[in-house]
């Protein structure tokens, strides 16, 4: 073989050796890259949900005080104890809202922020800080529940999962309220 076909022979080498590099390069950058989106994926969902749990479990907290204040449930523990059990759930909803601050997009962080009103109006209201009717304590509740489906679409839309949650359909539906309780009439 002569000297060109040799340099031919070795060009076509280096060629073929340095277009694998390049593509093997490229494609454990975009494995690595995936995995790094797949894990704050991960790490968003699970912020997410603990911010609604948490969300959830402070307006029990309130239902339950208000009820308890309001004569509608009788329990054995007191007033003090709820309101130091909202104090505690509270407390957990905001490091929650943390994490949210700290991984979400601005759509979510808003999402948590319109919720974070909705809930301190329920808390507020719970804990005597404000009053009204037994009807705009239901429109308190049926206000946070609509931010928490709000919230939810801002998540789902951050995390990419497709399909329509806030559908009239799903914001048509009322809460499940006991009614009033009913004086006995003498």
């Amino acid at each position: 073989m002569d000297i060109a076909g040799q340099l031919v022979t070795i060009a076509a080498v280096l060629l073929g050796g340095l277009t694998t590099h390049f593509t093997n390069h490229r494609m454990e950058r975009q494995r690595t890259q995936y995995t790094l989106l797949t894990r704050w994926d991960e790490r968003k969902l699970d912020a997410y949900a603990e911010y609604v749990d948490q969300v959830r479990t402070c307006i029990y907290a309130s239902v339950l005080l208000y009820e308890v204040r309001k004569g509608m449930r009788d329990i054995e523990r007191g007033e003090r104890e709820l309101m130091l059990d909202l104090d505690d759930s509270e407390r957990a909803r905001g490091r929650a809202f943390e994490r949210v601050m700290l991984l979400a997009e601005d759509g979510v962080v808003e999402a948590a922020h319109e919720l974070n009103v909705a809930a301190a109006a329920v808390h507020w209201r719970a804990r005597g800080a404000t009053d009204g009717p037994l009807e705009e304590w239901r429109e308190l509740n049926k206000t946070v529940f609509k931010a928490i489906n709000y919230f939810h679409e801002a998540a789902r839309d951050d995390l990419g999962v497709s399909g329509n949650f806030h559908s009239e359909e799903h914001s048509a539906r009322e809460l499940l309220l006991p009614p009033a309780r009913q004086e006995p009439q003498p």
